[in-house]
């Protein structure tokens, strides 16, 4: 018996030791250790008490028993609550790599930021609005010119026209008594903007209806963010809201796909280059008040990943390339790479794009410029079909990383090019769950990516329309749904966050510097919490 255990544990030190956090999990500090030990007990302890299978939660298909790494949006009022969520909530997390800027700021934060603004416009296309509606009519929003501006009363009084715009403040304070009032337009809006659980789990449960209503949250939202004011003010709420979280570095993904934005005169003629400006004043003030504070640690800065829709002709995309191109010249210190996004099951493939793709790198080539890859690549549950045969692709065109990658589990051998390569695997748990992509954590393929050895930035996607702001939950869902995760895996995280990030050697530097120090001031918080109870005091 005692040889065969010795085989067994060297079978499974060997199947371990291909994991990206292998060689971390052997270097903890004394006090790393500790903190791990307790994290994983009080892991084990909401196992029970939590996430027992004991208490059924509410939900659409009636009550469901909990488990750790269950359905997000039923079980984020639960995770709130946790222990564990408290503690990785005041992680330093590094870097954000994969979220859409236009989906990154609370849903209520947004609508507050519109009534702000007396040029916002809100109309309807249908003529009346009553409960039965409320979920599939859906308001959208425009600032207007003020010659345009109107008196209109309201958006539910039976006089309404449908198409006419109403000033968004009139459209509040008058919403029908019987919807709700102002209370209830507020949450008419929020809900056009979010997921539900009973779309994501009842009404839109497969990746195709999920979609439908994930684009429409777009549709409404365009209308509020592309408007200057606004915009600048949600960028800034963005990287506040980021810094909160823990996260000192963002790339957000901005959709350069309307070639202007709505200036304060109301008329759409702000071009790229003057979101850039915003963008990077916006950020330097960002930096420069938490610099005051004394809170130079925990902001690095910002870069952007250029995006536009993968349903552009090659015509059409040879311009959106010559863009990117003009604006990395003009900013270089912001400008990370290039990406095509949009729903990969339903739009163009990449090898459609491989002849304006490929000029485009012969074209840095010319202009002493470098602008990587970052593309989206195999977030399907396909196999073989057109979103999974991006993979092949976005690899061959030389990605630096690779967005989703979801179905990239079911090839090993694009699994050990990302592992020779070091091409890091931007995973979105929680957004691949609510698309359903998969049904919960423990059936997600992110446990397999890792033991294959390939590196994984956990990020967050859409958080906005998902709830899940930050990333304290992806990391919490993910942490929870395996027991081989530890402070090594929450570790490797997070600096391959900035590792496979688009700063130089020089900003990566001072950024590894940074997370060292903060995260020495988390796990003596670990310690210093919890080691009492669990007889392990920090040294």
């Amino acid at each position: 018996m005692e040889t065969y255990l010795k085989r067994r544990s060297e079978l499974i030190a060997q199947d371990r030791a291909l994991r990206p956090d292998h060689a971390i999990a052997k270097a903890l500090s004394a006090d790393e250790q500790k903190a791990s030990e307790i994290l994983r007990s009080i892991r084990a302890s909401e196992d029970r008490t939590v996430w027992n299978g004991k208490l059924p939660v509410k939900h659409i298909h009636g009550p469901q028993q909990m488990f750790p790494g269950m359905e997000f949006l039923t079980a984020r009022d639960s995770i709130v609550n946790t222990k564990l969520f408290d503690i990785l909530s005041k992680m330093p997390k590094g870097g954000l790599l994969h979220a859409h800027l236009d989906a990154t700021v609370r849903a209520d934060v947004l609508l507050r930021l519109a009534l702000e603004q007396p040029a916002m416009h809100v109309r309807m296309p249908s003529a009346s609005l009553n409960a039965s509606t409320l979920k599939t009519v859906l308001p959208e929003f425009r600032a207007l010119p003020k010659n345009q501006w109107t008196t209109t009363g309201s958006i539910t009084d039976a006089a309404y026209t449908p198409n006419t715009w109403v000033p968004i403040q009139n459209a509040r304070s008058n919403f029908g008594a019987e919807l709700g009032g102002s209370s209830g337009f507020d949450r008419w809006v929020i809900d056009a903007l979010m997921i539900d659980p009973s779309e994501a789990y009842g009404t839109h449960n497969t990746t195709a209806k999920i979609w439908e209503k994930f684009q429409s949250t777009f549709s409404v939202s365009d209308g509020l963010i592309r408007f200057v004011p606004i915009w600048t003010q949600y960028v800034r709420e963005f990287l506040l809201s980021s810094v909160e979280d823990g996260i000192s570095y963002v790339e957000p993904r901005i959709l350069f796909w309307f070639k202007y934005m709505v200036g304060e005169d109301g008329e759409e003629n702000v071009p790229h280059r003057v979101w850039f400006q915003i963008y990077d004043r916006v950020l330097n003030e960002v930096k420069e008040e938490l610099e005051k504070q004394g809170r130079d640690d925990e902001v690095i800065g910002s870069k952007i990943i250029y995006s536009t829709l993968r349903n552009v002709t090659c015509e059409e995309l040879e311009w959106y390339l010559e863009d990117c191109l003009a604006l990395k010249q003009e900013f270089p210190h912001l400008v990370a790479g290039f990406d095509l996004v949009g729903h990969e099951d339903s739009l163009k493939p990449l090898i459609y794009y491989a002849e304006p793709l490929l000029k485009f790198v012969e074209r840095q080539k010319e202009l002493g410029v470098h602008i990587p890859f970052i593309f989206h690549a195999g977030e399907t549950i396909g196999d073989g079909g057109v979103a999974d045969m991006n993979l092949y692709d976005a690899i061959l065109m030389g990605t630096q990383r690779i967005g989703h990658g979801f179905s990239i589990a079911k090839h090993p051998r694009l699994m050990e090019i990302c592992r020779e390569k070091g091409i890091c695997i931007e995973i979105c748990p929680i957004s691949n769950e609510v698309l359903r992509l998969t049904g919960s954590m423990p059936m997600h393929p992110l446990p397999a990516i890792l033991n294959h050895g390939v590196h994984v930035a956990l990020c967050s996607d859409d958080p906005s329309v998902f709830g899940n702001m930050g990333l304290s939950f992806d990391f919490f869902q993910v942490f929870v749904a395996s027991e081989v995760n530890t402070i090594a895996t929450l570790r490797e995280f997070v600096w391959d966050s900035i590792r496979f990030s688009s700063l130089d050697d020089t900003e990566k530097q001072y950024a590894f510097a940074a997370l060292e120090r903060r995260w020495t001031v988390f796990v003596n918080h670990v310690l210093d919490t919890y080691g009492e109870s669990f007889g392990l005091e920090s040294q």
